[in-house]
């Protein structure tokens, strides 16, 4: 790969390692620019933050610290950390900051070890999470223009960033905490909006929050393209990329917009994301190291984008466009694996660091141990259609025509759309919604059997048989919102009428189904539900697919077994597409039969030694086995994650929109 040559620019010189100002009063904490010298002060002294992403709401709080102390091992000397809006505000003026929510003990914790802060509070984030971090019932106004100007907008805005921002305060590096810069909104120059008042309201939100002294900072590619619509005066610009961008060029471009400052790279990747379908992307180690070799030899500030990724437990998962969904692991390839894992990648960086600053001494934590617990049979409990009364226990919505989800207050998840047959339909009859009406994968069934899979951007026509009266179920699952471009306004649900040969349907029962709490109840089946069907009463079927149905079983960790629990992963051969809780965990969605990714990780915290362990799946298109003949379905907790088949990135060009992945230059 070419090595670039030093750009004659204003560049930084001899950065320090950062650490608490222990000693220094907290009016003389201060971190600010140098216009002169092009660089940072961080209490007066020039200072080069090395930092890595992280994402706490990725991560379950019981691992924090292993994380971040990993992280300080490889010698960074600070964090960068988004705040998802949606993860603390689920509905209006209910928050949520406990437990791994705990956003303020999150950012302690990483200064009891001594890592600075870089804090991307938003409002959007991106991420690849759920509408990038905004919530869904913003949409409960059908025109509302999210990260505008848009009246409505701003005053859910400026109410959360009200509840956020003073919680925040405390913590700036100024007042004792370890936050050094704040990022206001995230990649602006990327959407389509280019609305300059909405920055003007957020930087006047922000400083009258967090006053006058903190750094505001934006984030965008680094194109002059996204820069015009992204920076801001008053808000120092950043802009990030990836391994083998020409370097020189890139700051240049930040260059055009901050003529003097530090130079900043506030998302180096060293991954990239996933999709369901895609290969699994990997990015060389040889990639990343030689451009972050170059980045640090220019003195530039640099955020490792991710440094570890995680896990899109539930249902937190985001999507691109043309509509791409991404999976449970978020594990990005980073130097830190999903799990936490030392990878190779981890010590490569490590090295390239410690050539321009001193590396913390003793020992790094090592990778978690991980136990394989076999084997673990479950057998069928209920269908989704016999669990109705206890996963919609309010009954139905009666509407005319379909309603979205967020109509029905039905934020994740899954809603069942239920109406009649108003005609004969002995030979095979087209049903048919319009490319996009359904949002985003319908499970269709006429009286229980199963006819087909109506999905938002591939298959829109599915011929349906059955008598006229049959009842009709739609089962819709939300597979995760959209967090990157002009499509953040992401409607679920059925958001189009449904034709029967031309016929529009009408007179429907809407049931939002709360799976997580029929899960922690055990659908209603403690100490008196038979698992499985009486050998008379298959559950429906067709050729291709079994009912969407709850399976359960469990298993036991022996209490005298040393150090178990372990973390361990859950694979499922055999199985097609669903939703799986542990102990009434939600670990996420599996789709073995799509790919990449094959495994769930499992953390320990999840899991008990003092009862047997509870497995629950919801397998929603076909189980690999029958009801009717007691068979045994299995999964297997495994030692080992499998993301499959992996596409290796060497070269990027300058970073295009998430829509597309990145080229692949041999």
């Amino acid at each position: 790969m070419l090595r670039l040559g030093l750009p004659t620019l204003s560049l930084l010189l001899a950065p320090l390692l950062a650490g608490p100002a222990h000693g220094l009063h907290v009016s003389q904490r201060t971190f600010t620019i140098d216009y002169n010298q092009d660089c940072f002060l961080k209490d007066g002294q020039r200072f080069r933050y090395i930092s890595g992403s992280i994402h706490y709401h990725r991560i379950p709080s019981f691992y924090w610290k292993d994380r971040l102390l990993k992280m300080k091992m490889a010698g960074l000397n600070a964090i960068q950390m988004y705040v998802p809006w949606n993860f603390h505000e689920p509905l209006p003026g209910q928050y949520q900051f406990s437990d791994d929510h705990d956003v303020g003990h999150f950012i302690k914790l990483a200064q009891e070890l001594g890592l600075l802060v870089i804090l991307r509070p938003g409002p959007y984030i991106c991420a690849e999470w759920d509408m990038g971090g905004l919530p869904a019932w913003l949409l409960e106004k059908e025109s509302i223009v999210l990260r505008s100007s848009d009246p409505d907008y701003l005053a859910a805005v400026d109410k959360w960033l009200g509840v956020l921002l003073p919680k925040m305060k405390p913590l700036l590096y100024q007042n004792g905490g370890p936050i050094i810069t704040v990022q206001v909104e995230n990649e602006y120059g990327s959407y389509f909006a280019c609305d300059y008042d909405y920055l003007r309201f957020l930087q006047k939100l922000f400083r009258h929050h967090l006053g006058d002294d903190v750094i505001l900072f934006t984030t965008d590619g680094s194109s002059k393209g996204f820069l015009k619509c992204g920076a801001l005066q008053g808000l120092y610009a950043t802009v990030d990329f990836g391994p083998g961008v020409n370097i020189t060029a890139a700051f240049l471009n930040q260059r055009s917009v901050e003529p003097r400052g530090p130079l900043v790279n506030s998302e180096f990747y060293t991954g990239w994301l996933d999709h369901w379908g895609q290969p699994h992307s990997t990015v060389s180690i040889e990639a990343v190291t030689s451009s972050l070799h170059d980045i640090l030899a220019l003195g530039a500030n640099v955020n490792l984008y991710m440094f570890i990724g995680g896990t899109n437990f539930a249902y937190w998962n985001g999507a691109n466009t043309p509509y791409a969904a991404q999976p449970t692991s978020y594990d990005y390839d980073a130097p830190l694996s999903e799990a936490g894992d030392l990878t190779e990648k981890y010590f490569a960086v490590r090295d390239v660091i410690r050539k321009f600053e001193q590396v913390p001494e003793g020992p790094i934590p090592p990778s978690t141990p991980k136990f394989a617990y076999g084997r673990v049979a479950l057998t069928q409990l209920k269908t989704v259609e016999e669990a109705l009364s206890i996963l919609s226990p309010s009954g139905p919505v009666k509407s005319l025509y379909p309603l979205t989800f967020v109509q029905v207050k039905q934020y994740f998840g899954f809603v069942l759309y239920r109406t009649t047959l108003p005609q004969n339909c002995s030979t095979p009859t087209p049903l048919w919604v319009p490319l996009y009406g359904v949002r985003d994968r319908a499970y269709v069934s006429v009286n229980g059997v199963p006819q087909g899979i109506l999905e938002r951007n591939n298959v829109t026509t599915l011929n349906i048989s059955g008598g006229a009266g049959a009842t009709l179920d739609l089962l819709v699952e939300n597979m995760g919102r959209v967090n990157y471009g002009r499509f953040n306004n992401d409607f679920k649900g059925l958001i189009a009428n449904l034709t029967l040969d031309n016929r529009v349907l009408t007179d429907w029962l809407i049931f939002p189904l709360n799976t997580d709490e029929a899960v922690r109840s055990h659908l209603g089946c403690q100490g008196g539900c038979r698992h499985g069907h009486r050998a008379n009463a298959a559950p429906p079927r067709s050729a291709d697919f079994t009912s969407p149905a709850f399976y359960v079983g469990n298993f036991s960790i022996p209490s005298g077994i040393p150090d178990l629990p372990q973390d361990t992963f859950i694979q499922f051969s055999g199985w097609t597409k669903g939703q799986v809780w542990i102990n009434g965990f939600n670990l996420g969605r599996y789709w073995p039969a799509r790919g990449p990714q094959k495994t769930l990780f499992v953390p320990k915290h999840i899991l008990t030694v003092s009862a047997p362990n509870t497995i629950t799946v919801l397998e929603l298109e076909r189980a690999p086995c029958s009801g009717a003949r007691h068979e045994q379905c299995t999964v297997e907790l495994v030692d080992q994650p499998v993301i499959s088949t992996s596409v290796t990135y060497t070269h990027f060009s300058v970073r295009p929109p998430r829509q597309t992945p990145w080229p692949h230059y041999g």
